[in-house]
């Protein structure tokens, strides 16, 4: 007679350490990747940032100028010589800070400078130039902000250089900079202008 062994019964696995154990991983996790994001924007800088319009011709616009100037701002405006061209407004901080650089650079004519106004009150922006100086060939008052969501301006300042045959040829976002200018935008304004003489000849 056989006698019957008796077969030990599998341990039951308890689900609830595991679960415990990812609860604890799982923000830690999460918070890790977060953390990684975090300092890679803000270690980046925000003036490389790519524009997806960079040798495409600027949009078709057509702008009053700011109030109490007589030019206003066209993309037909943009084409036969190299230029740039600013977004700023009144309450921008930050145009504040590049202003007198433009300032500057307009007293010099060394390239045209044109100015986007982002979504100001026309009294306002009137205000501003004429109280820290007007450094603008032509200015546009891009009221509700639609010319410069065709741009792509992410915020302002920005500044585009735009190519002789109205191209847009380099992006900078926040404010220009001595350095900025002097080291990158001129040089670029300088090589745009030598490449259009070489096509006219």
């Amino acid at each position: 007679m056989m006698v019957g062994k008796t077969i030990p019964a599998k341990p039951e696995v308890n689900a609830y350490p595991v679960r415990r154990r990812l609860m604890v991983v799982l923000p830690v996790a999460v918070f890790a990747v977060l953390a990684l994001v975090l300092a890679w924007g803000l270690n980046r800088n925000a003036a490389d940032i790519p524009s997806a319009l960079i040798g495409k011709s600027v949009p078709e616009f057509i702008l009053p100028p700011v109030e109490g100037r007589v030019l206003g701002l066209s993309s037909a405006d943009l084409v036969g010589e190299v230029s740039l061209v600013n977004v700023f407004a009144s309450w921008c901080v930050a145009c504040r800070e590049e202003h007198p650089v433009f300032i500057r650079l307009a007293a010099d004519k060394r390239v045209p400078l044109h100015g986007l106004n982002y979504k100001d009150r026309p009294e306002d922006a009137a205000k501003w130039l004429n109280t820290l100086g007007d450094p603008y060939t032509r200015t546009g008052a891009d009221l509700n902000g639609r010319v410069a969501i065709d741009w792509g301006v992410y915020g302002v300042p920005e500044t585009y250089v735009v190519s002789a045959d109205g191209r847009i040829a380099y992006k900078h976002i926040g404010p220009v900079t001595e350095k900025a200018l002097n080291e990158t935008i001129l040089p670029l304004v300088e090589r745009l202008r030598a490449e259009a003489k070489e096509r006219r000849s």
